[in-house]
């Protein structure tokens, strides 16, 4: 199972990247709105690290608390991008919303086996 929780936190990892690249192709024009866009790429990069550590340090449960609130959160930004674009089924939103829920269920995974 660490396997694969790591697996989907570099998953995580390579979205962050995709979407900066596609962000620079889609806004290299229009600088203010490049510079929010490559700030979520920055996020998503940041909640995948913080995945990918907290699969190396399964007793920490303040780690797997920030790791589940922020894949929440994430999934939250998928499903409000799929509404905006008008399709939730969409590649973009999709894939985002299942890798985050998928690392939310091994963050909720680690607090419940770090409470026992």
């Amino acid at each position: 199972m660490k396997l694969l929780d790591r697996i989907f936190g570099c998953l995580l990892a390579l979205g962050a990247v995709g979407h900066g690249l596609g962000t620079f192709q889609a806004y290299h024009n229009t600088p203010m709105t490049l510079l929010w866009a490559l700030s979520a790429s920055f996020a998503i990069l940041m909640l995948a690290a913080i995945n990918l550590l907290r699969t190396a340090r399964p007793g920490d449960r303040g780690l797997a608390w920030i790791s589940l609130v922020g894949c929440l959160i994430w999934a939250g930004f998928c499903l409000w991008f799929g509404r905006l674009i008008g399709n939730f089924f969409d590649f973009r939103p999709l894939v985002n919303l299942i890798v985050s829920l998928v690392l939310a269920a091994f963050s909720l995974r680690a607090l419940l086996r770090a409470a026992a």
